[in-house]
């Protein structure tokens, strides 16, 4: 997903099937995101440094103030709290998925603090160390509230603040004496000279010692999990701290997710903003050891589905989304695989509905004489530029190479171009969806998935280009090859739909060809002997972890183990490769093997994107099957 937004932002009803109207405490999934939205945790998508205590929505904010001073005069007063987008740095660190220990570094103004907070319950405490400080006072502040409307009364209580719901209360006080300072703040606070480090207890007082040992104590028993993954543990931990800190609870869902990034909710309304196949393969990576959040992704996503029967590319807060287009069909798959592991049925029970009308849906809007094609409803037919990029934005390759001069059939409103990732990816999702309906005892729809399954794939073999070796794309207005590649070519391989001849020629003679794909660092969107890999923009030759692990997603599927082993090899050495030195875990990276380089100016790769963790998870899977 790029940052190309559809020019007309529609307003549209999602339709809330009754499959989803089942959210009683009594259901499975219910009872997951009630234990999930609970206890203190970064839980506000406008800040990692607000502490949340859920269900009662108790907020402690972390904020910074800078007084620049020359002789006995103010030249400039500035508190982070002010601005949208808040504009200090964040360099994450540990974050326990359950809040229990987080840390980070926070850099703003010439200052440098590093933030650590614990809890052990109810209680929570908070030690803010300085780094560096400025020349001038640098002052911490404590802000203390409650989110969401939510009901509670927060006041100041002789040199603390204390705060009260229904019949709890938590006493906030700190370890240094506060001082006068006046702020535009709409709620309780507590100010300090930021000199020496702090100690703030959150529950019941406590002195800095003990804040500092409960903070050791929390951060121990963090890191002893991360032991046990011995020399894979950098490749779990970026992996999992990506999770973690875009993990935040939604009010109007009621639900706990894991959008993209921070970022991306503050660019779709502060929210948050929930993008199709990103959050599917999220789900299917979080669902590595993480239960609980796996589930929450996938079923909120599918949730999305709208009255016109398909996942949206997007869905944001106040229900604005993209009712025009859908993107890549991987939702089947990640709720298979999350079955396949966890054995509850009542997953396979709470999506099959949706899941199918979203499998019907493609052939009903996206066919062109048997051929699936990305396209898009809602724009105006005689508008053909913006038409032609709502269709590659449901290909989720928002500015591929694969689609220049490709024109746009207004009549069905598609993409003239017959799509081999597209009908590979939909052809599975047939295939994993009989394998649903089946544990469902689902016979009707099994025959029904089977033989769409069945008819896609014959039409996918005239794809099939024998004298070079590769299903590829065709012109449906001209019937002409098109021959730029991607490793979208590949998909064929996730379906099971190419026969092992054809399996091994696209493998040996393009997937390891050093002049189209391979090479050190691996699988760049469009072949390096392509003109447009040069361009390194987004979907312009730069390297995308989900293309990668569809690929090898498809490989496991083929006895090519030893490729899928070195996919994931050379996969996770980019994702160690950047995390190591910037801590930094990519939405895309470099074709040289950066995520960014210094040149350049305006790339477009958000450096805290939850999908770049795919290249650490395929060697995850990999380590856990073979044990190397």
């Amino acid at each position: 997903m790029s940052r190309f937004v559809s020019i007309l932002v529609i307003l549209f009803l999602i339709d809330y099937a009754d499959a989803f109207a089942q959210q009683n405490s009594l259901h499975p999934y219910r009872q997951l995101q009630t234990q999930l939205a609970s206890g203190w945790n970064t839980w506000n998508t406008k800040s990692v440094l607000s502490h949340v205590k859920l269900p009662e929505g108790l907020a402690v904010n972390i904020g910074f103030k800078n007084n620049v001073i020359s002789g006995n005069r103010y030249l400039q007063e500035s508190y982070i709290s002010e601005k949208d987008p808040r504009p200090e740095q964040i360099v994450p660190g540990h974050h326990a998925y359950d809040g229990s220990y987080t840390e980070c570094t926070v850099l703003w103004e010439g200052a440098e603090s590093k933030v650590e907070t614990a809890h052990d319950g109810n209680g929570m405490v908070i030690l803010v160390t300085p780094v560096r400080t400025p020349q001038y006072k640098h002052h911490l502040v404590i802000e203390v509230g409650m989110l969401w409307n939510m009901k509670g009364v927060v006041q100041h209580a002789g040199k603390g603040i204390v705060a009260k719901v229904e019949n709890q209360s938590w006493q906030i006080q700190s370890s240094a004496p506060t001082i006068e300072d006046h702020l535009p703040l709409s709620s309780p606070y507590l100010a300090f000279y930021h000199d020496k480090p702090i100690g703030v207890s959150v529950g019941k007082p406590r002195t800095l010692d003990q804040i500092r040992a409960l903070v050791l104590k929390q951060r121990l028993a963090f890191e002893s999990g991360l032991a046990k993954f011995g020399n894979l543990k950098e490749t779990y931990l970026a992996q999992q701290s990506v999770l973690a800190w875009n993990m935040i609870y939604d009010k109007q869902r009621n639900a706990v997710i894991a959008p993209v990034s921070r970022v991306w909710n503050s660019f779709f309304g502060g929210h948050y903003v929930l993008f199709d196949w990103d959050t599917y393969l999220s789900g299917m990576m979080a669902g590595f050891d993480n239960k609980a959040l796996a589930y929450a992704n996938v079923v909120e996503v599918t949730k999305t589905v709208d009255q016109w029967g398909m996942v949206p590319n997007y869905v944001s807060a106040h229900r604005y989304g993209s009712p025009d287009r859908s993107q890549p069909p991987v939702g089947s798959m990640a709720v298979y695989e999350l079955y396949q592991k966890y054995k509850d049925k009542w997953l396979l029970e709470l999506t099959f509905d949706q899941l199918l009308k979203w499998n019907r849906w493609w052939p009903k809007n996206r066919d062109t004489d048997g051929f699936l094609c990305w396209g898009t409803n809602a724009i105006p037919p005689d508008d053909a530029a913006h038409s032609w990029q709502g269709a590659a934005y449901e290909s989720g390759l928002d500015n591929s190479p694969m689609y220049d001069k490709v024109p746009f059939n207004k009549q069905n409103s598609q993409m003239a171009l017959a799509d081999v990732g597209l009908m590979g990816l939909f052809i599975a999702d047939c295939k994993y969806l009989a394998a649903i309906a089946r544990e469902l005892n689902k016979t009707a729809e099994v025959r029904e998935l089977e033989a769409r399954a069945g008819k896609y794939q014959a039409a996918l073999q005239k794809l099939w280009n024998n004298d070079f070796g590769l299903f590829l794309n065709k012109r449906t207005d001209t019937g002409e090859w098109s021959y730029r590649l991607s490793p979208t070519l590949f998909f064929p391989l996730i379906a099971g739909a190419a026969t092992e001849e054809q399996a091994r020629r696209m493998i040996n003679e393009h997937l390891l060809n050093e002049q189209e794909f391979w090479g050190e660092w691996v699988l760049p969107s469009i072949a390096r002997n392509d003109a447009a890999f040069k361009d390194q923009d987004y979907w312009r030759g730069r390297i995308w972890a989900p293309l990668n692990f569809l690929v090898y997603q498809g490989l496991k599927k083929y006895p090519f183990k030893e490729v899928a082993h070195s996919l994931a090899e050379k996969s996770n050495a980019l994702l160690l490769k950047n995390w190591q030195e910037s801590k930094g875990v990519f939405e895309n990276y470099h074709a040289s093997g950066i995520g960014r380089l210094p040149e350049e100016v305006q790339v477009r790769s958000d450096n805290f994107y939850h999908w770049g963790a795919l290249l650490g998870y395929m060697y995850l899977l990999e380590n856990e099957v073979t044990g190397f």
